[in-house]
């Protein structure tokens, strides 16, 4: 596809720039491998207290081991089951105590988007108990969760929904007490996260890309929206920018992990396996703790995205040619 050409150093300052040229690559960039084999993986969550990921897969959760085969979890008559939900993306809570609602969100618990008749969100207790959080308001197709972990939007679950021809981004709290965000939230779907303060002026919004665009938006606690930065990568449905998660200290000791999801008829097929990406290699790739790291569903094209008095994009890694990449990138605690 052709862009609007702007020279190499207005592209790389995203505010001076509406437009983008392709994302600037690193030299011999970091290469996304395979990891695991796991049937129709969606999407991961964590680490757990005990340094396993929680993955959606198969309509079922598994528990994620760096040495060992996934564990089955949340099994039985009070388990969790997806009921074909194709795209039940989940996000892991951190230990918070909500003095206004009266409870508390605890560390390990997981939440699922859950679409269908009458859409909500499904608590998963690190125990393994699964119940209903809460439903969406407004019903619609949900599209991407995450956990407020920053505290920017008051330590709360995150959610969208497509409501018509709107979408509309809420906060649930741990009673599953909800409050609309926005009514005119961007498109979005796969993985979100709340930016670190210190990513510049976007710290402590909730990012979010769009795959269709090819565009990353922050939002605000205030419900305004505004285009943090355009991918670079080619876009549209199946093919764009789809997972976020942000690097942490230490980076250099951990590894990043990202679900590649078996998706027959897409542009790419997918791979049915989970991803890995050394934190080191990143490193090499000129990532920093606190960047951004955006990756698009075809072919796991992956960006980092470093923000502090202005905004520069950069390619980063890629990933195997069928990838189908799915969801939110997680990262090992540090070894």
């Amino acid at each position: 596809m052709l862009r609007r050409a702007c020279p190499l150093l207005v592209c790389l300052l995203i505010a001076s720039c509406g437009g983008s040229s392709g994302a600037p690559k690193a030299a011999g960039g970091a290469q996304w491998r395979h990891f695991k084999t796991l049937k129709l993986v969606v999407d991961l969550a964590g680490p757990r207290h005990d340094g396993r990921f929680v993955a959606n897969a198969d309509y079922r959760l598994f528990l994620v081991g760096t040495s060992s085969a996934p564990v089955p979890f949340a099994r039985g008559a009070h388990g969790y089951s997806g009921k074909h939900v194709s795209e039940a993306y989940i996000a892991m809570s951190q230990q918070r105590r909500l003095g206004g609602a009266g409870c508390s969100f605890h560390r390990d618990d997981v939440y699922i988007l859950q679409s269908g008749k009458s859409p909500a969100i499904v608590r998963v207790t690190a125990g393994g108990r699964a119940s209903t959080l809460a439903k969406f308001p407004h019903g619609g197709a949900p599209g991407a969760i995450a956990f407020d972990g920053v505290g920017s939007f008051g330590h709360r679950v995150l959610a969208t929904a497509q409501v018509g021809k709107h979408f509309e981004l809420y906060a649930f709290d741990c009673r599953g007490h909800v409050r609309t965000i926005s009514k005119k939230a961007p498109r979005v779907e796969g993985g979100i996260a709340v930016a670190p303060m210190t990513f510049g002026s976007f710290g402590g919004e909730l990012i979010a890309p769009d795959e269709h665009s090819g565009q990353i938006w922050a939002i605000g606690a205030d419900g305004k929206s505004r285009k943090l930065a355009d991918s670079g990568i080619p876009k549209g449905g199946d093919i764009g920018v789809e997972s976020a998660g942000f690097a942490p200290g230490k980076l250099g000791r951990r590894i990043a992990y990202l679900a590649d999801r078996a998706s027959p008829g897409s542009p790419t097929k997918g791979t049915n396996s989970i991803l890995r990406l050394k934190g080191g290699a990143l490193l090499k790739a000129g990532v920093g703790a606190g960047d951004l790291i955006v990756v698009a569903e075809a072919s796991a094209r992956t960006i980092a995205v470093h923000c502090a008095a202005s905004c520069s994009v950069r390619e980063v890694a890629t990933g195997p040619a069928a990838a189908h990449a799915e969801g939110h990138i997680v990262f090992s605690a540090p070894r």
